[in-house]
């Protein structure tokens, strides 16, 4: 049984289709890198897989479980700006992660003070201990994404989604943060799904690389149709593609 399962969704505003007919099951602990083209729904399936939004059609289950109707603590998530509480010191940034797991969103006593120890685990598996009582205004962009990403784990998600999150690095944190990531996935098998526009760092990332496209378009209405999962490539095996079977329908 598939860990993460995807059943024929569709996702549309107003009259407008984003993504339609999309299916894909994954094992848990698989890296699923996603690509494609600007405004292919690559962002929007990420929000469906957050239950951040619910889909005009279709289901998405974990675990076997019933659809989730908002965001919960099985799913942690990271954007592409540093998506840290700026007025929260390092530290405390990771302790809100452990927070919002309770009922009113805040720890005493004994909670508390295991929710720092294990701040402070985090902050040392993540190279941040030395900053822990300062401020994310005074990190680098690889720092701030680094505490993002802990922050994240510190709630101990099943499924971890990243959307853009190496984006607006430079190259030479990119490829510290590639390597940060994929220890950090080694440590936990958790299962992650990861939005790119970069081909390489999908594939470089990915045990799976799924390529979202339109088969259908209307050239004199190119948003009228939705995008969907065109291809699915295992890049465990050398880049081997699954295509998936779609319509291809040129409206003319």
């Amino acid at each position: 049984m598939s860990f993460v399962s995807v059943r024929n969704i569709w996702q549309a505003y107003g009259d407008r289709s984003i993504i339609e007919r999309v299916n894909v099951e994954v094992d848990q602990g698989e890296f699923i890198s996603i690509v494609g083209a600007s405004g292919c729904g690559k962002s929007t399936f990420l929000r469906l897989l957050l239950a951040q939004e619910r889909p005009t059609r279709g289901e998405i289950s974990i675990d076997g479980g019933p659809p989730a109707v908002e965001p919960n603590v099985e799913r942690g998530v990271v954007f592409q700006r540093y998506s840290v509480f700026p007025h929260l010191t390092v530290r405390d940034n990771l302790i809100a992660g452990t927070a919002f797991k309770t009922r009113f969103g805040f720890l005493r006593g004994a909670a508390r003070r295991q929710a720092m120890q294990d701040a402070d685990e985090m902050l040392a598996r993540i190279g941040l201990n030395h900053v822990a009582d300062q401020y994310p205004a005074s990190l680098s962009g690889g720092m701030q994404q680094r505490l993002a990403i802990g922050q994240a784990m510190t709630a101990k998600p099943r499924v971890l989604l990243l959307d853009e999150p190496f984006g607006a690095l430079d190259p030479g944190t990119r490829l510290q943060m590639h390597a940060f990531l994929m220890e950090l996935r080694a440590l936990t098998n958790m299962t992650v799904f990861m939005v790119t526009h970069d081909l390489e760092e999908g594939f470089k990332l990915g045990d799976r690389v799924l390529v979202f496209d339109k088969p259908r378009w209307d050239p004199h209405d190119p948003g009228l149709f939705g995008a969907t999962i065109t291809y699915d490539f295992d890049a465990r095996n050398g880049g081997i593609p699954h295509q998936i079977q779609t319509e291809d329908t040129h409206v003319s």
